[in-house]
């Protein structure tokens, strides 16, 4: 249930992302001391930036690349997770843009477990309907359908 419960907070948080404050929890679970930290980034930063870089709200893609990788976690997947669940694409651009890129393309609808078992939790537990949860969160009906057929 605790799991639940953060998973829930962190969802519910998602929109407001600190990326700064979701490292510092990482650096603790880990308790990672700071010299690594330190040695790791091969001393581009001081102990008091690291510090500040706890209490940024975004940072340099390269810094949180490293920090993906001395903290064993993924943090691009925080800000992809958003994207899937607040910004959707509107889809008669996004089949004009696959047409013309040259860049790689995703599928949009890779909704992971943890999201998954947000929005049943919300279906069963807070008792949103399925039209509230596919308005607020713009998830296909069909798909919310599919997965209660499939997970309740």
């Amino acid at each position: 249930m605790v799991k639940v419960y953060y998973i829930y907070i962190y969802l519910i948080e998602m929109k407001n992302i600190h990326i700064g404050f979701l490292i510092k929890t990482r650096v603790s679970e880990l308790n990672i001391d700071i010299k690594r930290i330190i040695k790791f980034f091969k001393n581009k930063y001081t102990e008091e930036q690291i510090l500040e870089q706890y209490e940024k709200p975004s940072i340099d893609s390269d810094d949180l690349l490293k920090w993906s990788k001395l903290l064993e976690y993924d943090f691009f997947r925080i800000y992809t997770q958003h994207i899937i669940l607040f910004s959707p694409l509107n889809k008669e651009i996004n089949r004009n843009y696959e047409k013309d890129s040259k860049l790689p393309q995703f599928k949009k609808n890779i909704y992971t477990i943890e999201i998954i078992d947000f929005i049943l939790e919300l279906f069963t537990k807070e008792n949103k309907s399925i039209q509230e949860i596919s308005e607020e969160y713009n998830i296909p009906k069909n798909t919310i359908r599919n997965w209660t057929k499939k997970y309740l």
